[in-house]
Formats: C-alpha cells, sequence, structure tokens
C-alpha cells in the first residue's frame, strides 16, 4: 500500500483498501447505526459520515478494524442524537421510529443483519426514551459486545460510568419493552384474528386476541398532531381499531421489523404500517407509523409485488 501523502491522509491505494474493507463492514455499521437512530435513512446517512471520517483520518495502528468503525459510527450517531435533542426536533407527542418493510416470505439478507436480535417496533419505541450517552452504552454494549473500555472515550465517561450507563438502560428495556412470541406462525394467525375481527366489526373476537393491558401508538406526524394517539387497554383499543376498520380492505400482510404486520396502502401509495407485538398469544402492543413524509422514506417495494 502507498504510504500516506504530505497532507496525512491515506494514499490511494491505501483508500481503495480501506474502502474494501469498509463495505465488508457496512451492513454491520447499518444495523448498529438503525438501533441508535431508529430510522434507516438516517442510519444510511450516519454509515456514510462515518466512512468520510475515517478515509480523512485512516487507520494507521489500529488492531480491530472492525471496532473502531463500530465505535467510529457510534460517535456519528451520538452526536445525531444530542443534535436532534438540542433542537427540540424529537417529536413531543407520539413516536413511532420509522419500521423495516418485508416480505412475508422473510426478509433479504441484508435485511436479516438489520433485523437480528429481534430488534422489534417496542424494543425501539423504548429506547428512543433513553438519553443518548444510555442508548449508546446499551446499544454497543449489550447487542454488539463492545467493551466499555472502548464505549467510555466516545461518552466522555470513565469505564464504570459507561458500565452504568449501559445498566440503566438494561433497565428500562427489561421493564418496558414487551418479550414477543418467537412463533411466526402463531404470530401471524394472531394479527389475522385481528385483521378478520376489525373487518367484520366483532368488538367480542378483538378483544379475544389483545392483552387486557394492550398499548395502541399511532404516529400520524407533526402535521397532524390531533391524529397521533398513545391508547392503553383492551376496550379502549378495540374502539381505535373500529375506527381503523374503514382501511382494512386496503391492508395486506407484511413483515414489520421482522414480525407479522399489515401495511396499508391504496393506488400503490401507502398511508400505514401497523407493527404488532404478541407475548403469550394475544397482541401487547401495535404501532402504527402513519406519517406521509415519513413513509415515503421506506422502501416498500413490497407493495409493488
Amino acid at each position: 500500500m502507498d504510504e500516506n501523502d504530505e497532507t496525512g491522509t491515506p494514499g490511494r491505494d491505501d483508500r481503495e483498501w480501506l474502502a474494501e474493507r469498509f463495505e465488508e463492514h457496512r451492513g454491520h455499521l447499518r444495523a448498529v447505526a438503525y438501533r441508535m437512530l431508529g430510522s434507516l435513512s438516517e442510519a444510511d446517512d450516519a454509515v456514510q459520515e462515518a466512512w468520510l471520517r475515517l478515509s480523512r483520518s485512516g487507520v494507521s495502528g489500529v488492531a480491530n478494524l472492525g471496532g473502531w468503525m463500530t465505535t467510529i459510527v457510534g460517535r456519528v450517531c451520538l452526536d445525531q442524537l444530542r443534535t436532534r435533542r438540542a433542537r427540540r426536533e424529537d417529536p413531543l407527542g407520539v413516536h413511532v421510529p420509522e419500521p423495516i418493510v418485508s416480505r412475508e416470505d422473510g426478509p433479504d439478507p441484508e435485511q436479516e443483519v438489520l433485523l437480528a436480535d429481534s430488534v422489534g417496533l417496542a424494543l425501539l419505541v423504548v429506547l428512543e426514551t433513553l438519553a443518548p450517552a444510555e442508548r449508546l452504552a446499551f446499544v454497543l454494549h449489550d447487542m454488539f459486545a463492545v467493551p466499555f473500555d472502548e464505549i467510555a472515550p466516545i461518552v466522555d465517561r470513565t469505564p464504570a460510568a459507561a458500565r452504568q450507563l449501559a445498566s440503566r438502560a438494561r433497565r428500562r428495556v427489561q421493564g418496558t419493552a414487551p418479550a414477543p412470541d418467537t412463533d411466526p406462525a402463531r404470530q401471524r394467525e394472531v394479527v389475522d384474528a385481528f385483521l378478520a375481527a376489525s373487518r367484520s366489526g366483532d368488538f367480542d373476537a378483538l378483544l379475544a386476541v389483545l392483552d387486557p393491558d394492550v398499548v395502541l401508538r399511532a404516529d400520524s406526524g407533526p402535521g397532524a398532531p390531533g391524529a397521533s394517539r398513545l391508547v392503553r387497554g383492551a376496550a379502549a383499543v378495540v374502539e381505535q381499531a373500529l375506527f381503523y376498520s374503514r382501511f382494512v380492505p386496503f391492508a395486506r400482510p407484511a413483515l414489520v421489523n421482522g414480525a407479522p404486520g399489515l401495511v396499508t396502502a391504496r393506488g400503490g401509495r401507502p398511508f400505514s404500517v401497523m407493527g404488532f407485538t404478541i407475548a403469550h398469544g394475544k397482541i401487547v402492543e401495535i404501532n402504527i407509523l402513519a406519517d406521509l413524509a415519513r413513509l415515503e422514506r421506506l422502501d416498500l417495494t413490497i407493495l409493488d409485488e
């Protein structure tokens, strides 16, 4: 490989080699950024920014290149989360992260990398409530096994303090994010039963598939704050389901973050994605993204098939 040029940046052959290594790790880096930001479009931007930083600085003396790339992406995402919070870009009301929508026969290999470790919408919703440093410590350590010695410099803490950040985040996640059932076929049966009951307006049948403490979260975006809502309890969720029943004829099955869900579209234009979390055979959480601006950023090529 060429030596670095006079500016200290990598030479041409170095950059080509580094670009090849970066592409080998891109799927993993996107997975890290998606868990950090809850948006695949923002995750792609963060990965690109990480590449720009890496290509300028070089990797001289770096023993673990994959780990180094992961920490750079983590730093970029942490900066983005802090900027988002400082500018009050986070919605003040109900917020549903951007889902990954796949065909019913399963995600493609690239999506499988993104969705490893069951990163469902319910988990992403909880991650959105964490402070930026807590989220980074939890994501990097608990999901990607990055040592606290490497996390500490990113959050400007000692390793012990970084461990505490992850511990606080872990307690929040374990106490809030429901653990879903693992049988996809059974999950699909429950979602199909919900869809059939909504279509027929069958109140009792809807109650039968809902957990008594079910939560429904609908995010219609900042332009329609009155339509965004957080509803708790089976009876209240049934009322909302019956309200949305007029959209049922346009619903089609899909995988939403790897779990059975629904996409509603008319004339090829999506107007909602519904993700379900099912535990012990009952729906415990429904997350609906109906923000048209954000839906346009999703890869919904499934609708064209």
